[in-house]
């Protein structure tokens, strides 16, 4: 059967009407790379969604990101199409993750990369995906601890082998610019834990910087975050990564302006009618971070739309072979 055409609503800024304030708070929600989201925040959202914004009207975007879900994924998927490979934390079945080399590797080979971003104590958005820097340096401390000076001296490659001791930690703009040496990478770039506004401007402004506004899409787990993106940049393409979700959801990703939910595959299973209703909405779909042929298969027989993994050039192949037209 022949899916409906994607039912076009603005996706974007929050009303002016409705201060941040109001919002329910996410305080206590910081992430802890247990990649579980603000299940509490988003059940108080949604609740405010039903009463107040029924009411008052408050709660509909005003301002369209200047990319929709297709522009960036394409054509929304059916059961069974390719979904677009997106290597997570750069190829990391060859390279250690998040370092230049793992980068470069997937933009090169891939259509999307993904990567983390934190902010180093003198304020330089860094790529590094844990809040301590232990299991990747051996250092105790966090990254927000360390002035980008600090962190540039450590060691991120030598934990994974040899060939790559003496990695640096990578800054986001350092990442930026081999973007914009590529003419079709794509990225999905990740703001680890809450960030204000003056903080998502700094990323932003070096994301206009370079013209890469309709090649680089921001995603969070954080309410606080999803929400100073709203406020910041409303026309930046923005995603939700959310661990379960909700019964209704594409009335959340219209009140965040998102274009697309990064969520498990058990999610996508658990709320039937989910991915249907999203993709009549016009919304996409990604599930993370897979890397079996079964999950993959699982989650192509629904119809995602992007597939997030640690093995992205097996999963090329594995399409290649399973998918038709790939």
């Amino acid at each position: 059967m022949e899916r409906p055409g994607p039912v076009t609503r603005p996706l974007g800024a929050r009303d002016s009407t409705t201060p941040l304030a109001s919002l329910p708070s996410t305080a206590g929600l910081r992430d802890r790379d247990r990649f579980a989201p603000p299940r509490r925040g988003v059940r108080i959202l949604l609740a405010m969604m039903g009463t107040t914004g029924l009411a008052g009207g408050l709660w509909l975007a005003a301002t369209p990101t200047t990319a929709s879900a297709v522009d960036v994924f394409g054509a929304l998927r059916m059961p069974g199409e390719a979904a677009v490979i997106v290597g997570h934390r750069g190829d990391r079945a060859e390279a250690p993750e998040n370092t230049m080399p793992s980068l470069e590797l997937a933009m090169d080979r891939l259509d999307f990369v993904e990567t983390d971003v934190r902010l180093s104590r003198d304020g330089v958005p860094v790529l590094f995906h844990d809040v301590d820097l232990e299991r990747v340096t051996g250092d105790a401390r966090s990254v927000a601890e360390l002035d980008l000076h600090e962190l540039r001296a450590l060691d991120v490659g030598g934990w994974y082998g040899p060939d790559y001791a003496g990695e640096r930690m990578p800054t986001l703009e350092e990442f930026l610019d081999e973007l914009t040496r590529r003419d079709t990478a794509q990225a999905l770039v990740e703001l680890k834990a809450d960030w204000d506004r003056d903080e998502v401007r700094t990323v932003v402004d070096l994301i206009e910087m370079r013209g890469l506004r309709e090649r680089v899409v921001l995603q969070s787990f954080s309410l606080e975050t999803l929400f100073a993106l709203q406020q910041v940049s409303p026309t930046t393409p923005r995603i939700m990564l959310i661990r379960e979700l909700p019964a209704e959801p594409v009335a959340l990703a219209e009140r965040l302006g998102v274009i697309a939910f990064g969520t498990t595959a058990d999610s996508v299973t658990a709320v039937p009618g989910a991915l249907d209703a999203l993709h009549e909405a016009g919304i996409a779909v990604l599930c993370y971070t897979l890397n079996s042929h079964e999950r993959w298969q699982e989650v192509s027989a629904l119809g995602v739309d992007g597939i997030i993994t640690d093995q992205p050039s097996e999963l090329d192949e594995w399409l290649a072979l399973t998918a038709p037209g790939t």
